[in-house]
């Protein structure tokens, strides 16, 4: 009976302790992070491998854009061309 009250007490001095082991075994660590590691502002868009680029922003297949002076132009497939990118901008007759 004895060995089970030590075995008792020992636990519970064993829990009781844990909670100040883990403060002194995980230390506060502060690390200064600049803004721009976390915003994209001023960096461009990952190159994609099927678009088409305009004005530094990426455009999928059928995509259509009023470029300066009111042309439209649409992102289409270049059957003449055997590329890894093979989407060209083309104009859009009205």
């Amino acid at each position: 009976m004895m060995r089970i009250k030590n075995l008792l007490a020992a636990a519970v001095v064993l829990m009781m302790s844990q909670p100040g082991m883990a403060q002194r075994l995980d230390p506060q660590v502060d690390i200064s992070v600049p803004p721009e590691v976390f915003s994209s502002q001023g960096q461009r868009a990952a190159p994609c491998s099927q678009c088409c680029i305009y004005q530094d922003q990426n455009y999928s297949e059928g995509a259509v854009v009023k470029a300066d002076g009111g042309v439209l132009l649409q992102c289409q497939r270049d059957e003449k061309t055997l590329s890894t990118n093979p989407l060209v901008w083309r104009r859009v007759k009205p």
